[in-house]
């Protein structure tokens, strides 16, 4: 098939749903939110670009929207010690339930900002909660 074939199909699904190039309204976001949620229960592996696609454009819109501001630069303001806070109170740990980093008193001190989390805390805490170390760095 050539390139042209392809084309007017590509235009009649882009002009059904312009989303898929770029999100431009709150509108288009939660249809895309939509169909993402439908594609991901199919659970069908020929749906994986089009969630890939979708992913993309939600992710920039919810980087760029006026709407996500507020929340972005909340977002980039954590630091290492409030990702350490968010994982005890998911986890339900106190200061004395992470010997990764030492002592419930060197806990209290990193927490009260009084101490400063090592690259050897992070490795360690990354590989217990199997997350990436790069939550612990400011954005």
């Amino acid at each position: 098939m050539n390139a042209i074939a392809f084309a007017q199909p590509a235009a009649k699904i882009f002009k059904e749903a312009p989303f898929l190039v770029r999100i431009h309204n709150d509108v288009e976001y939660q249809e895309a939110l939509v169909l993402v949620e439908t594609l991901l229960d199919a659970d069908d592996e020929d749906n994986d670009f089009l969630i890939e696609r979708l992913t993309d454009v939600i992710e920039e819109w919810e980087d760029t929207a006026p709407a996500f501001a507020a929340f972005n630069e909340a977002v980039a303001a954590l630091d290492g010690v409030d990702m350490l806070e968010f994982l005890m109170e998911q986890h339900g740990l106190g200061t004395a339930d992470l010997p990764e980093i030492g002592s419930k008193s060197y806990v209290s001190k990193i927490l009260n900002r009084k101490r400063e989390l090592t690259r050897r805390h992070i490795e360690a805490l990354s590989a217990r909660f199997s997350i990436d170390p790069a939550i612990f760095f400011a954005r």
